[in-house]
Formats: structure tokens, C-alpha cells, sequence
């Protein structure tokens, strides 16, 4: 399993859309999980979906994102986990543990882990939770 963490220092990047560093971790049946960081300085969402989507990550979890981002990502087949804060290895940790679903790990001020679907005809915004 590969997993995208988008990164600033030692922490989860506040907002993907602005985030350049990422962290590939490639988890398999044998020995720990193999790193590598990975910079993507493209502000572009188009640009930048591509980018994460040929890191060959199944899932990417980040703070906030765009909703135009979001979709990009999830038509190109990777989940995202958003609104996720804290320190990248104890997020790693807990997601390997099953345990990311937990507030310690929810970005101050988010209700829970939802994603966005705008309307085609109108403003409104459907929340669905994961």
C-alpha cells in the first residue's frame, strides 16, 4: 500500500493546495514502511493532481483542500483524507493502526472528515461523511 502525505517540517501541511513537500510511504507485508519525500511546487490544481496522482498513492491525507482540487484527486482514483493535523509520524502511526479516524488527528474547527460535492446548477453543497 502507498500512501501520500502532504508535509511542512515534521507536521501535516495546514492546506494542500499551498503544500510542496509530500512523503511517499510504501507499506508492504515485510519490514517497515519505506520513505521518501518528494518536492511538487506546482500551484496549479491541474498541474498538481497529476503530479500526486503519479506518485502511484492510493491515498493522500492533508489538511484542508480546495473542493476543485479534491475532485481532481478523486477522479484520478486516490481517496483523500482531509482535515487531518498533527505531527506526520504520529499520523502515519494511527493510520497504519486504524486509529486516524480519532479528533486528536481533526484540524481544529472541522466538524469531521467530510468532502464537498458542488451542484452543477447552483450553490449548494452537499456534505457525506467517509
Amino acid at each position: 500500500m502507498k500512501i501520500v502525505l502532504a508535509i511542512d517540517r515534521d507536521r501535516i501541511s495546514p492546506v494542500l493546495d499551498a503544500a510542496r513537500c509530500f512523503l511517499l510511504v510504501t507499506a508492504g507485508p515485510d519490514g517497515p514502511p519505506i520513505r521518501r519525500k518528494l518536492h511538487i511546487a506546482d500551484a496549479d490544481p491541474v498541474t498538481k493532481a497529476k503530479r500526486i496522482a503519479g506518485l502511484g498513492g492510493e491515498i493522500l491525507i492533508c489538511g484542508a483542500v480546495s473542493w476543485p482540487l479534491e475532485a481532481l484527486l478523486h477522479s484520478s482514483g486516490i481517496r483523500v483524507i482531509p482535515n487531518t493535523c498533527g505531527p506526520t509520524e504520529e499520523v502515519i502511526a494511527a493510520f497504519f493502526r486504524g486509529d486516524l479516524t480519532e479528533r486528536a488527528f481533526l484540524m481544529p474547527g472541522c466538524p469531521g472528515r467530510q468532502y464537498r460535492r458542488r451542484h452543477r446548477h447552483g450553490m449548494k453543497w452537499r456534505m457525506r461523511g467517509y
